[in-house]
């Protein structure tokens, strides 16, 4: 069950855990670098129930979702894997047995419609040490648990692979101690860790009470890996390494960019658009009746993304925009201590940039709602049936340094073309243009791929492609943004607001210039190419 609220807060966890036996000794930990002073904290039971879909998606992919009460942070915690330790999502308690409709839909890309049920309890008797620094504040936090987890007994049917995931039912016990970074240095968790293990702790094997608690369960699904790179591959392992990359970070990105995270939907759109650039190079090496609706899904949520996206960039460039600009228009934060006479005007958002921001949101709220639909689940099932049982070719299996280089020549053949075309001067010049940076798209991510094949050879192409892209990007993005201001123009009455549009205008219209001669100056490849071709 899943239920709306809104009042969601976040933060990144950085903890590392160590098993102890029952009768294990915690260390005086006041001697560890920069830590001044400890502060034991009063006992506090915590119960959680954990929630998962009857497969263990969420379980597979290490992430946890949970209502957890007793301490300070009660309420409901999703942990979700991340670079530097793990992203955590609380919300409010709410009801016991009902999910909330925020959390739930961050792990929708994992659930994909399945629905999230009581899988695990763990009653944890926890006392805490808090490192402190010279201050007083607080670095780091010991936590001694000891803990009992209880299986609920449930059996899953696997509806992607027709498997079965049983989980036994009992209870485990066991004590481990846990430390998780405050405001300190991630050096405190190296010294730390050391006094850990000199009295006898031991690192844990699993990232999660969860995890340790369902070790074991049969059937639990884990998450596909790429080929192993090695001498002699096959072109088929080379591309599908890449692929494998891109759908693992079309997956990781999918929460954090239904959250808004900053640049989270550029970079899923890109992925997606990269996958589908791959297909389309090494089509050879695939059976394109498989792949070819796949590289139409992408398109189409790419154009999902890209809505959000669009608006994204509009809005953060006029936005820098007006911020240049001298006057009143300028919009200043006022941060805390900022000294405003009593007759100084109050620095204002324009009207105009207030209604983007209000059009980015509604985008977000249609691309959150396009993310929960059975065709989006169903993309992501492609992806990962595609690196799971790709539908190669006879070509797909010969050597890699044999076939590569003649699949990279041929999408830069496709360059050569398209910018020859451009050259012809033909009669819609914009669309000749958008044709040359799809192609120098496809090259760049074709040669990207390349690179562990074919070395700096191919670097050298990437690198060339992906300054034709930027630069048609950059000019068009300009043009994109004049045609929006002069749209906004056409509506606004302050004169003030009319003029700085008009100053903003000129300022892309430059910019627009300085791009197209980028372009102009780039090498694509097309007369370097012809020599070759």
């Amino acid at each position: 069950m899943t239920e709306s609220h809104p009042e969601t807060e976040s933060h990144l966890e950085i903890e590392r855990k160590y098993d102890a036996a029952a009768d294990f000794d915690l260390p005086d930990l006041s001697g560890l670098p920069g830590v001044a002073g400890v502060r034991d904290t009063a006992p506090v039971r915590l119960h959680a129930a954990y929630f998962d879909t009857g497969d263990l998606r969420l379980a597979a992919r290490g992430i946890t979702l949970r209502r957890r009460r007793g301490g300070a942070d009660a309420g409901w915690h999703l942990k979700l894997p991340a670079a530097d330790g793990r992203l955590e999502v609380r919300a409010p308690l709410g009801r016991a047995r009902a999910v909330p409709a925020r959390l739930a839909s961050l792990v929708a890309a994992y659930t994909r419609g399945e629905p999230l049920r009581h899988i695990a309890t763990l009653d944890t008797d926890r006392r805490v040490t808090v490192l402190l620094d010279e201050d007083g504040a607080p670095l780091a936090e010991v936590a001694d648990d000891r803990v009992v987890g209880t299986v609920v007994h449930d059996t899953g049917r696997n509806s992607g692979t027709g498997s079965e995931t049983e989980i036994t039912p009992g209870a485990s016990r066991w004590r481990e101690v846990e430390v998780e970074l405050v405001n300190g240095p991630p050096t405190l968790l190296k010294a730390a860790r050391k006094r850990l293990r000199k009295a006898g702790a031991r690192d844990s094997a699993s990232s999660s009470k969860l995890g340790r608690l369902l070790d074991g369960v049969r059937g639990l699904p884990a998450p596909r890996k790429p080929p192993p790179a090695e001498d002699g591959q096959s072109a088929g392992d080379v591309v599908l390494r890449q692929l494998h990359a891109q759908v693992e970070t079309l997956l990781r990105l999918d929460p954090e960019a239904r959250r808004g995270t900053d640049d989270a939907v550029h970079q899923m759109r890109v992925a997606a658009r990269r996958t589908r650039a791959v297909l389309r190079a090494y089509a050879p090496l695939f059976d394109t009746e498989r792949t070819r609706p796949i590289e139409d899904e992408l398109k189409w949520l790419g154009g999902v993304l890209g809505e959000v996206r669009d608006l994204e960039v509009l809005r953060m460039r006029l936005a820098a925009r007006v911020a240049e600009l001298d006057g009143p228009a300028r919009p200043e934060p006022l941060g805390p201590g900022t000294l405003v006479r009593v007759d100084d005007p109050v620095p204002r958002v324009p009207s105009w940039l207030e209604d983007l921001a209000r059009q980015e949101r509604a985008a977000y709220r249609r691309m959150n709602a396009t993310l929960r639909e059975s065709r989006y689940f169903a993309l992501l099932d492609a992806l990962e049936d595609l690196v799971a049982d790709p539908p190669l070719t006879a070509r797909a299996r010969r050597p890699a340094a044999e076939e590569m280089p003649a699949l990279l020549k041929r999408s830069r053949k496709r360059l050569v073309r398209e910018r020859a075309a451009l050259d012809g001067r033909p009669e819609d010049v914009e669309s000749a243009r958008h044709d040359v940076r799809k192609a120098a798209k496809r090259v760049r991510y074709a040669a990207e791929t390349a690179v562990p094949v074919l070395g700096a050879e191919a670097g050298r192409t990437a690198r060339d492609a992906k300054a034709v892209q930027s630069a048609l990007g950059d000019h068009m993005d300009a043009l994109i943004t004049m045609r929006r201001i002069e749209r906004i123009a056409a509506r606004v009455r302050d004169p003030a607001e009319a003029f700085a549009l008009g100053r903003i205008h000129g300022v892309e219209r430059r910019e627009a210039d300085a791009s197209l001669a980028r372009f102009t100056g780039t090498r694509t490849g097309a007369r370097r190419e012809a020599g070759k071709n």
